[in-house]
């Protein structure tokens, strides 16, 4: 038997979760080298293999860390690859090769609606539905931010703005935080145009769309609009779609106040009050999702610095383009807190039960997060303390690169390469999900006769 044949038979018959996690690995392979290219360098001198496989893990897992300033060091087909990369990254390959199968009214068999669902994060769904759905949002929201952002900057920057305008609109929908305005401030990202609201307002709301998740979208459609349009009347939203707008409205809220407030003389001082407000409400939205920078993270407070890591850490909600351990996981674990305290043995939210196995998730996924984030942040320190990094840097960068966020104070160029493969691996885990690189590694098959362990009786607390 062949090479080919064996490796075919194994992808076949591998785990629908082992699939998903491979195929970022393929793309994040292919990127790295595309992007070693002397065509893809400014200076046409290529670029290290560490530094191009970082930027490749950056763009897939649409994280926004970078060795470089994105148009300073990237040629025009560096740029292009960089943003293949996240858009394929933000949406999954697999969601791109589902989709288009299914535009093409091609069947789906068993092993592809599997591989979907997986790619989905495990949601009982329509699948092909969903699917339908994320590519027209994606592609729609993506061609009208774009057209906004172009009445911007192609008067400004000539034809060049429509590039930009594209560049843009698609790193803010897959809540990348790659900009390509370092011809003007390296580094500055979106600061220059905070208080614009031809940038802000369809940046912000391509951040918003793309880190609510597709679940949310679909189901606001479905329930809400789609159900109007056939003149019927609109039916109630799912319990998980009311718990993430909840959550996202209150995070966002409360991140504003926090900028606004105790940025208010500090890093925006320099702003009237509609640019401070504009720009502590596009930040507090960007510090969970994108990554994009509104105002001076360097320059801001230690609290704000603390309550900005927080934010990071949550991230944006299930299914979306976004990372962190999301905003339902940390619903899940705050209603646990609070039924123990009211001494219920149920996790019990908004007059629901939540199963064991979802709270065993949720804990999961935040006991992971933070090993993650301080492993890679213990690494940072020990690896580079010849140039006395300092541990609120560090953590920031650990947390920037496990939340996918990508916002952290200009570090990321002096680091060493045992950092930087630290800063990969957080990448890598916070896009696929500590659960899901778990069990691709582990699961080999499932038991035959289910095994009855016997109860082990322990004191916490």
């Amino acid at each position: 038997m062949s090479f080919g044949t064996v490796l075919t038979k194994r992808m076949r018959t591998a785990p629908p979760v082992r699939m998903v996690v491979i195929s970022f690995l393929i793309l994040i392979i292919i990127g790295g080298f595309l992007l070693m290219l002397p065509i893809c360098s400014r200076s046409g001198q290529g670029t290290r293999a560490m530094d191009a496989f970082f930027t490749s893990v950056s763009a897939v897992c649409v994280t926004g860390l970078s060795r470089f300033d994105t148009w300073t060091h990237w040629s025009a087909m560096g740029q292009v690859i960089i943003l293949l990369l996240v858009q394929l990254g933000g949406l999954g390959i697999i969601t791109f090769t589902t989709g288009f199968a299914l535009l093409f009214r091609q069947k789906l068999g068993l092993r592809e609606l599997s591989l979907a669902r997986e790619n989905l994060q495990g949601e009982n769904l329509n699948v092909s539905q969903l699917i339908r759905m994320i590519l027209l949002v994606t592609f729609v929201s993506e061609a009208v931010g774009a057209l906004i952002l172009m009445i911007r900057f192609v008067p400004q920057f000539g034809a060049y703005g429509i590039w930009i305008s594209v560049f843009q609109a698609v790193s803010a929908y897959c809540n990348a935080g790659f900009d390509i305005m370092g011809f003007q401030h390296p580094y500055e990202s979106l600061i220059p145009y905070s208080g614009d609201p031809l940038v802000v307002i369809p940046t912000y709301l391509l951040m918003l769309v793309g880190g609510l998740g597709f679940v949310v979208i679909s189901d606001v459609y479905y329930a809400k609009l789609h159900r109007r349009f056939k003149g019927e009347k609109p039916a109630p939203l799912s319990f998980h779609s009311v718990v993430v707008l909840i959550s996202e409205a209150v995070l966002l809220i409360f991140g504003a106040v926090v900028f606004f407030g105790l940025e208010y003389n500090n890093s925006l001082r320099d702003f009237d009050f509609m640019h401070k407000l504009s720009a502590a409400w596009l930040q507090s939205n960007s510090i969970r999702t994108a990554g994009f920078m509104a105002l001076d993270v360097s320059k801001q407070g230690d609290l704000t610095a603390l309550i900005s890591l927080l934010l990071s850490f949550i991230g944006a909600a299930p299914c979306s383009t976004g990372g962190g351990i999301k905003t339902t996981t940390l619903v899940v674990l705050a209603a646990t807190v609070l039924s123990v305290m009211r001494g219920s043995e149920e996790t019990v939210l908004r007059h629901r039960m939540i199963s064991h196995a979802v709270v065993y998730r949720a804990l999961t996924i935040f006991t992971g997060g933070i090993l993650t984030v301080f492993i890679t942040t213990s690494v940072v320190l020990l690896s580079n303390a010849d140039i006395n990094v300092g541990a609120m840097a560090a953590l920031q960068e650990a947390v920037a690169a496990f939340s996918t966020i990508g916002m952290s104070p200009s570090l990321t160029p002096l680091l060493d390469d045992v950092s930087l493969v630290a800063l990969i691996v957080a990448m890598f885990i916070g896009r696929v999900g500590l659960v899901s690189l778990g069990l691709s590694v582990s699961i080999r098959h499932v038991s035959k006769a289910a095994c009855v362990m016997p109860e082990g009786r322990i004191i916490v607390g």
